[in-house]
């Protein structure tokens, strides 16, 4: 089964993924150094579906390193507007992420910011050195393509090491090195505990799954419910929001037999609200119903999945070892459901390359 095994390697390649950064490291800092050297420089992460969550879990970790404003927009946002991204005459730099290249959205996406935009540039991470969007700017002057090891292309329908692999590579290009061998450390943690989650999740049957979590979580909780539903084929629902945001409407989603997962930060002022709806809804659901994916309990009596942190560490590097948590609730679902997570629409209605893209002339709407 490609899907366990694409998520059991994640933490081998993150290792890779950091010999490849490396070894481009003189590229991307001479890229970076050009694209930034303008203040007013707009740093965009884009991609579509999880791609586009790799964005939401880095962007606001990176605003607050870089002190500058990076903002996560979808390539399918970026494409059906384009002039929302590109303003006035500031460049742009886009940090395209891609597992195959070839979405149509995502080509597209980055001849739209060289169209539109005064100066772009483009750092792209793709684990598919072969793809569309690789090919398109390998010898562009304004680029720096960054191919992860193609083992991260991963086989499977829904990403897993395609995820976590370019969420790392964005970091080490953009913010410096870090310590992969602890957070390879705490992934490997993770997995050895596949058995907990498996049971756990199997024994509560749940028939939809809210994922929860503040700042850059709330793109983890997007890309956790994102799996199940993949993996599922939908027959269990599942959505993500943010630990306050749940309250305002989504918390109608909840039934007797809903799972609810809350990924908590680092940061004490952020994990402050992630506690209190984890407290919240063990008080109406049940404490064997929630999840806390934390270091540590934190006091809260609900069900608790440890993943290790070391001090400091921020939560879009973190939550590249506690999304494998949510990687294995999905698996277990998809099995439990009596599907074929390889390939959970074997009718084609979802594709692991969107399909049915038209991508309409834009200079001809204006």
């Amino acid at each position: 089964m490609f899907t366990r095994a694409e998520i059991e390697q994640q933490p081998t390649m993150w290792r890779a993924t950091r010999q490849v950064v490396t070894a481009l490291r003189t590229e991307t800092d001479r890229l970076l150094a050009t694209a930034l050297h303008d203040p007013r420089t707009r740093i965009v992460l884009t991609g579509a579906g999880t791609s586009a969550y790799v964005g939401e879990l880095l962007a606001p970790e990176l605003t607050r390193l870089l002190k500058r404003p990076v903002d996560a927009i979808a390539t399918t946002d970026l494409v059906t507007d384009p002039l929302a991204v590109a303003v006035d005459d500031r460049p742009v730099l886009l940090v395209s992420f891609a597992r195959s290249g070839n979405s149509p959205e995502s080509s597209a996406a980055c001849r739209l910011i060289d169209q539109v935009a005064a100066a772009s540039y483009h750092l792209v991470i793709t684990c598919n050195a072969d793809g569309d969007l690789a090919r398109d700017y390998r010898d562009a002057e304004n680029a720096v393509v960054v191919a992860l090891p193609p083992e991260t292309n991963d086989r499977s329908f829904a990403m897993t090491s395609s995820f976590t692999s370019m969420t790392l590579a964005a970091w080490l290009s953009l913010a410096g090195d870090t310590d992969v061998d602890a957070l390879a450390a705490a992934g490997e943690g993770v997995l050895r505990q596949a058995g907990v989650i498996e049971d756990a999740v199997r024994a509560l049957d749940p028939d939809r799954i809210v994922y929860l979590g503040s700042g850059g979580l709330k793109g983890l909780a997007h890309e956790g419910a994102l799996k199940c539903l993949e993996l599922t084929a939908g027959d269990v629902f599942a959505m993500g929001e943010s630990s306050l945001g749940f309250r305002h409407g989504p918390k109608a989603a909840l039934t007797t037999r809903t799972l609810a997962v809350v990924f908590v930060s680092g940061d004490p002022y952020r994990r402050a609200y992630d506690l209190d709806i984890a407290r919240e809804l063990a008080g109406s659901l049940g404490a064997e119903r929630v999840v806390v994916v934390a270091d540590a309990s934190y006091g809260v009596e609900a069900v608790h999945w440890p993943v290790a942190r070391t001090p400091g560490t921020p939560d879009a590097l973190w939550g590249i070892a506690a999304v494998v948590a949510a990687q294995l609730v999905a698996l277990t679902a998809s099995l439990a459901g009596g599907h074929t997570p390889d390939n959970p629409f074997p009718g084609g209605e979802v594709n692991r390359v969107v399909q049915g893209v038209v991508i309409h002339p834009f200079a001809s709407m204006q």
